[in-house]
Parts: structure tokens; sequence; C-alpha cells
């Protein structure tokens, strides 16, 4: 089901880049969006995992140099049956967390130092266990891929605006300028409503994996209201649009209550707190007193 669903976001988002293209410069522009989307297939399926550490400048460590952290990532991954994935930390102050890799023998989980210091051994263990399910249910391509995609999208936006301001070259007859405008105005709502439809259901059951997975679902719990506090109170450096998704908790500040929550690509929450205390009821998981 994932490839299936891999298959068609590829599909659908070089579909948005190949109109976009036309938009450009008509039928020429097309065709060279069409081959610079294949191109970018190619890269997101073997490299956009690099493209996205790079990008928010992530170092790997290892049992040597880190190993608490690689213990607990190590435990984890025995627990969920899953290889050992590589192990990063993100130079940065602000508690966040996220898993990319196009499969789980390919996988990556990277932490901010500052989810380190900020969280109980128990809590952190809850956040690893969330996003080694995502490796488990193979998310991380998909959503590595639509944030390489999205971001793609959005700047070719960006070309489309410049261009509607200093002219453009169009081989086709009668263009329609609204056509135009709408392109310019429909792809990056497009992009983030794509990314919005693969991501909220896939957090609430990353979160029920890595409560299963920690044996603690009242930590997770406790680890994602403390990390949604302080991602109120500043960005991640580097962080963008396009790559929010991928972080256990969205990872820029809020531009409103209402529109934020419109095209948030995590669920309120609270929601998943609520979920994870639901399952935490059940006896098979030893009680703690985090709430």
């Amino acid at each position: 089901m994932n490839n299936m669903k891999t298959t068609l976001l590829l599909a659908t988002l070089t579909a948005i880049l190949v109109v976009l293209g036309d938009m450009i410069g008509g039928r020429s522009g097309m065709m060279i969006m069409f081959v610079i989307s294949m191109g970018m297939n190619f890269m997101s399926y073997w490299y956009s995992d690099k493209i996205v550490l790079a990008q928010y400048n992530a170092q790997q460590v290892t049992a040597q140099s880190n190993p608490k952290l690689y213990g607990m990532v190590e435990r984890l991954a025995k627990n969920g049956k899953l290889p050992m994935p590589k192990v990063y930390i993100i130079p940065s102050d602000v508690p966040n967390a996220f898993a990319t890799g196009r499969n789980p023998s390919h996988a990556a989980v990277a932490v901010t130092e500052g989810i380190q210091r900020l969280l109980t051994d128990d809590e952190l263990e809850g956040v690893l266990g969330h996003e080694l399910t995502h490796v488990k249910h193979r998310d991380t391509l998909i959503s590595t891929i639509a944030a390489m995609m999205a971001g793609a999208i959005s700047m070719i936006a960006h070309v489309l605006q410049f261009s509607a301001i200093f002219g453009r070259s169009d081989d086709r007859e009668g263009s329609n300028p609204l056509e135009f405008i709408g392109a310019i105005v429909i792809a990056p709502i497009a992009a983030a409503l794509i990314q919005m439809s693969i991501s909220r259901a896939r957090e609430f059951l990353a979160d029920e994996g890595g409560g299963e997975m920690c044996r603690n679902p009242l930590a997770l719990a406790s680890a994602l209201a403390k990390i949604d506090y302080y991602s109120k109170h500043g960005a991640l450096p580097n962080a963008s649009n396009a790559t929010a998704h991928m972080f256990i908790i969205n990872p820029m500040v809020g531009i409103g209550e209402s529109l934020s929550n419109l095209f948030s690509t995590h669920p309120r929450t609270e929601e998943r707190i609520a979920k994870l205390k639901q399952q935490a009821m059940n006896p098979k998981y030893k009680e703690k007193a985090l709430f």
C-alpha cells in the first residue's frame, strides 16, 4: 500500500510540476519540467534522506561518541524487530526529532541537542519509538519525497511570480492570464494539501507504535506536551514548510490558531496526547504518573 501511495504521490507532484512548466513556457517549458521532475524522482528515491539531513546540519553519532542515545535507539530497534538505523544529532536547542530513509535497511533517526536536554530518558525513548515506528511502517520514504517535491514546487511558484512581473516566454496562442495567476496561487496550496493527506493519520499510528515500542505511552504523551510547548516559542533553524511534516511536532512557528490548524501537517497535540492516555489504560502497560 505504501509503495502505491509513494508512486501516486510522485505522479501527482510530477503532474503539478509539468503544469507549472506549461504555465512558464508553454510546451517547451512543460517538456523541460517533465525532464526535471524525472531527475527529481530519481534523486528523491536515492538521496532525499541525505539532502534533508544536510539541510539541518545533522551530525552522525556512534556508540562511542554518544553511547546513551545510540543505546536507546539500538534497544528500541530490537524491540521493534528493525535493523539498526543511523543516528544523528541536529545542533539546535529547539527540541524536535524526525526519521528518514527509503526503507528500514537504509533509515536514519535524527534528534536535536535540545530534546536530549529537555526530556527524561523515558520520554526520549517514547520519541525515538515514534520515529522508529515511522521507519517500520515505511512512512519515511514518502514523507521525504514529499518534502523534496513540495520544496521544488514552492521554488517554482516563486519563479512564476517573477515571471508574472517581468514577462514570460510562451509558445502558445491565446493563453489565459487567469490560468497563469491561478497556478501561482494553487500550486503551493496543492503541495501543502498533499503533505497534509500523508501526515495526519500516520502521526496517530506512529504515536501508538511508539508507545508500544517503548512500552510506556504516557512517556511519549509527556514528551509531546513538552515539545509542543517549546515549538510555540521559536522555530527550528533552517526549518521550512516543505519539511515540517517530517518532524514529531511541527517545527514552524504558528501563524494563527485557526489557519495553522487548517493547513497543519500534524494532528492537534492535545488529540495525540488523549489517544496515548487511552492506550496507556491497557493493563499490559506499566503506569507511570507523568500526568
